[in-house]
């Protein structure tokens, strides 16, 4: 199977070593020091089964790679349009494109039913350059559990004792092409590649977490073992956590776990959110996925989220601040 990986950072780098040490021809699309780099001495990844190394095709340009069978996307959503433009090379006639994204992907009300039947959401795609170039029918969603942290260029430092990417059909089928490529990322050592029929679901269980705690460590500008030592943050969090799971409510989607309880423990860890890491980094950050979006659907869906409201609107005023984020349209 040939699997171009777009965006080799910490999380695309990682898969893209998995994918090779499972058999399949890697390629990946990657920029800067990262980029040299994996041309100068390959990739290598540190991780609970040991470090891996791997020399794998990288480029800039797509079209140095020709047709592909998979293609998985792992940049930040603000970079989708550019992606949109720059994969036309990459795709056959056959080609699946996954999208291991954080947050409300472009593609979540495609098919939707019940209360967002029929509902469109534009900001996420702005003048449908992604419906155009690659729409719903090569489209494999994808949630990614993994802590990685680029520490240098080329090499990958996976946190804990193990990753998780959850795959799932935006239709909810069971299809050769995803139970393939999950096949490859377990021989290669992933240690949970689940493939569920529901993954909208799978999207806003990891939701609970991003909607809460984000936009919370934006504003302190702390890490969330700091942010929830202050009680009356915590306390917020609650809220904000509550409200999320009433909009999923009211979509229909009930988890399987307590993401309160999950909160407490996440809320030992000395771990920043990716979205606090892009302020102090300077990266445009994720506010339309994983912060307005839910908000947006909320209303589609006639909930009241009046915590969330007011933290996400402080959140996002200090992204646009930093000018690290700037509103559709």
């Amino acid at each position: 199977m040939k699997v171009c990986v777009f965006g080799a950072g910490a999380i695309g780098g990682h898969l893209a070593m998995r994918l090779a040490k499972g058999g399949a021809e890697v390629s990946v699309v990657a920029r800067g020091t990262q980029l040299a780099a994996i041309r100068a001495r390959g990739l290598t990844v540190r991780a609970y089964d040991g470090e891996h190394h791997a020399r794998l095709a990288a480029s800039e340009d797509p079209a140095e790679f020709g047709p592909q069978d998979v293609v998985v996307v792992t940049t930040k959503s603000p970079a989708l349009p550019q992606v949109a433009r720059a994969i036309r090379p990459l795709l056959g006639p056959e080609t699946a494109v996954v999208f291991a994204l954080n947050g409300i992907p472009w593609w979540y009300l495609d098919g939707a039913g019940g209360v967002l039947k029929g509902q469109h959401m534009p900001e996420l795609d702005p003048g449908g350059v992604l419906h155009g170039a690659i729409g719903i029918g090569r489209t494999i969603g994808g949630v990614v559990y993994s802590s990685c942290t680029v520490v240098e260029p080329g090499v990958i430092s996976v946190e804990g004792k193990g990753s998780r990417l959850i795959l799932g059909e935006p239709d909810g089928r069971v299809t050769p092409r995803i139970e393939a490529l999950a096949g490859l990322l377990q021989a290669g050592g992933l240690t949970e590649v689940p493939v569920t029929t529901e993954i909208r679901k799978e999207v806003w269980a990891k939701l609970m977490g991003n909607i809460s705690y984000g936009p919370l460590c934006i504003l302190t500008r702390r890490n969330l073992r700091e942010t929830y030592a202050d009680p009356a943050v915590a306390a917020a969090a609650e809220r904000m956590i509550r409200e999320a799971q009433t909009i999923a409510a009211a979509l229909g989607i009930t988890l399987d776990t307590d993401p309160v309880q999950q909160l407490a423990g996440v809320g030992r860890s000395a771990h920043k959110p990716s979205i606090l890491q892009d302020l102090e980094l300077g990266r445009q950050m994720e506010v339309e996925s994983i912060l307005l979006a839910p908000l947006r659907i909320a209303r589609m869906a006639g909930v009241a989220t009046p915590t969330l409201d007011l933290v996400v609107a402080l959140a996002r005023s200090v992204a646009e601040g930093a000018g690290l984020y700037t509103p559709a349209g």
